[in-house]
């Protein structure tokens, strides 16, 4: 029983902390918007904008027309049209018709190299085609909101030397599995790249997201390109390590009124896309236990404990129970009530309705469930599909000429 009361005290412990944190974030936390909008940089250098597309008709045409109308003053867009099945490069095709020499090129890949993943290989075939001193890769289900993101994340990392700047994106999120579950993967993610530590120099912590990632040439090159990460599945997290390990200054910075992106839209995309993002972003069983252990322990253990210590009492009456059942019985629910209002803050400043905390514990049961799945990834017992092709571990399952 003193162990049991001693795991649910220091349970409170880490819900208190997880307040101290968000108290902590808010206060400190520095968001890019519009809003602070001083126009581009002077002088400003010339910009490439890289986007991969993958079978994407249905995103591609508001991607790349809402880039193409940002205010950037000198800055050409290469679309990568990586193997598309469907309409993507027809719509690709047609937009750059409608352009002036110069500002747009689409680049159509049929086939993907041996020993390469698809989109590292399609930035490759952009990078190796762009003109610009600063490079920034994007992803082809991004909408632009506002027609200054790139002027104001060039001026931020010319302004503040910044060699490698990921501009974090408005989640959208519109059904109820969306809401139940992007938060607790989202939590799991500040648990281990934690946007204070990755922007410390002096920090191991790496992390930038694919959506928006800009770096100069110089950095880039630094890295040694996407031929570096050539068979990485979360390659903007790698190029991330490379960057910071290689002495290069990296920042993520959140952003509100920018651009927004819908990662998943149905419960399969989530099961399927976050297994992918844990596997490639952890890739150590060690990370992916902890994570696991964290989320039942955290979520999973005030509730069991305060369910079997209220029925003992409720059985036995609170005087024959004894005062060690209540003790137990006052730290789970004093743990579920410190999380219940961590995780209604935690929400409301993530732009989710804070009145969806009750749900985080179902999220936080799918969400073991695909860190699981994202440990037999690692260990090669199940495959990873993506972007039309199927990888076993860190390798190519299907032919190249196939995929």
């Amino acid at each position: 029983m003193l162990i049991w009361s001693i795991l649910l005290a220091l349970i409170c412990l880490i819900w208190i902390s997880r307040h101290l944190a968000i108290s902590r974030g808010r206060r400190e936390q520095i968001f890019m918007t519009a809003a602070s909008y001083d126009g581009p940089p002077e002088n400003a250098p010339s910009l490439s904008v890289l986007i991969a597309a993958k079978d994407e008709e249905k995103n591609i045409e508001t991607a790349v027309r809402t880039m193409l109308e940002q205010d950037y003053p000198d800055f050409e867009l290469i679309v990568i049209n990586d193997r598309s099945t469907d309409r993507t490069g027809e719509i690709l095709d047609a937009i750059r018709a409608q352009q002036p020499a110069g500002k747009m090129k689409v680049i159509h890949i049929q086939n993907l190299r041996e020993g390469w993943f698809g989109k590292n290989n399609a930035m490759r075939e952009g990078a190796a085609q762009a003109r610009g001193q600063w490079l920034c890769f994007g992803d082809a289900d991004c909408r632009q909101v506002s027609k200054k993101t790139l002027s104001m994340a060039v001026r931020h990392a010319v302004e503040k030397k910044i060699d490698f700047l990921s501009v974090l994106p408005f989640l959208e999120t519109h059904s109820l599995w969306e809401r139940i579950i992007q938060p607790v993967c989202g939590a799991i993610m500040i648990l281990w790249f934690n946007p204070k530590k990755v922007n410390n120099p002096d920090h191991s912590a790496a992390y930038a997201n694919g959506a928006f990632m800009l770096m100069n040439r110089a950095c880039y090159e630094t890295v040694g390109g996407h031929e570096e990460v050539r068979t990485e599945v979360n390659e903007d997290m790698h190029l991330a390590r490379l960057a910071k390990e290689r002495g290069r200054k990296l920042e993520v910075i959140p952003s509100e009124g920018l651009y927004t992106v819908r990662m998943y839209s149905t419960f399969g995309e989530i099961w399927r896309g976050w297994s992918r993002i844990f596997f490639g972003c952890f890739g150590t069983f060690r990370r992916l236990v902890v994570s696991m252990l964290t989320l039942v322990c955290a979520n999973f253990f005030p509730y069991i404990s305060a369910l079997i210590a209220l029925a003992v009492l409720l059985v036995k009456g609170w005087s024959a129970a004894g005062s060690s059942w209540s003790w137990v019985a006052g730290l789970a629910w004093l743990c579920v009530f410190l999380q219940m209002t961590a995780i209604a803050r935690f929400y409301r400043i993530s732009r989710v309705s804070p009145w969806l905390a009750p749900t985080f514990i179902v999220g936080a049961a799918v969400v073991v469930g695909i860190l699981a799945n994202a440990m037999l990834k690692l260990n090669g017992r199940t495959t990873t599909t993506w972007r039309g092709t199927v990888y076993r571990g860190q390798e190519v399952t299907n032919p190249a000429s196939e995929a």
